[in-house]
């Protein structure tokens, strides 16, 4: 199981949201390239990246942020926010954008997101964002008639790579995974899923870490990373099946 360190984009700074709302933003780094590479330093394998502003103008927004993160490490990075034309997966992947992910695009044009994976292999992931259960769009701010599993079903078959599940009544809020609606989605779809929202402590990685999670393709750590509430060497360790929590 991946666990991926987030780094969130607003006015090129590294941030974290509560809940998503973009009043509510708490600045952690001002150079987001030195929060990569911290990262990667602490032994992270792959970077989660997200352009909020992005997400809300529905076009890149933090582009100079992210090439300075490209430049300065070399493990493969995600990236959402904003991505909701041909042309912008293109450019993102030409960067050097590993996987890029697809948000409200994937419900307001799902035909767009099987184009994309079929043109690109293996680098197109779907961000399905889930309030009470039905799927948000435009940064969160509005709620759609879909729920998540519907969603995911929609591109079985279309070669996404993954799909990054956020319960977005948790994010930032460091209330613990919603477990339970992650496993249900994965259950659902044939597609690899990665949890998001909420990841709070080393009793959400020990959860992680029990055999009923194993289908999950990986998880998204935010504010429990910045603030001191995941130790990166133990949680990697676990997760890797190296070690307990007791040890």
């Amino acid at each position: 199981m991946i666990l991926f360190p987030a780094i969130d984009l607003k006015e090129g700074r590294c941030v974290r949201l509560v809940q998503g709302d973009m009043d509510q933003a708490t600045v952690f780094n001002d150079d987001p390239a030195a929060q990569a590479a911290l990262f990667k330093s602490q032994g992270f394998a792959w970077l989660h990246v997200v352009d909020l502003d992005g997400a809300f103008a529905g076009r890149p927004m933090n582009a100079a942020a992210v090439d300075a993160i490209l430049a300065r490490i070399g493990i493969p990075v995600q990236l959402g926010g904003g991505i909701r034309t041909m042309r912008t997966v293109d450019g993102w992947l030409e960067k050097g954008i590993a996987r890029v992910i697809i948000g409200t695009a994937a419900v307001r044009d799902p035909d767009f997101v099987k184009e994309a994976a079929r043109l690109h292999p293996g680098r197109v992931a779907v961000g399905i964002d889930a309030k009470d259960g039905l799927v948000a769009v435009e940064g969160w701010a509005q709620t759609s008639t879909l729920s998540a599993e519907e969603l995911g079903r929609r591109f079985e078959d279309a070669g996404v790579a993954a799909i990054i599940y956020t319960d977005i009544a948790r994010d930032g809020v460091l209330k613990g995974l919603n477990i339970e609606a992650t496993l249900a989605l994965a259950r659902a779809v044939s597609i690899p899923v990665i949890a998001s929202g909420g990841l709070a402590s080393m009793a959400d990685i020990e959860r992680l870490a029990e055999p009923d999670c194993a289908i999950l393709g990986g998880a998204i750590t935010g504010r429990a990373l910045y603030d001191g509430r995941i130790d990166p060497a133990r949680a990697l360790a676990r997760l890797a099946g190296k070690g307990t929590e007791a040890a």
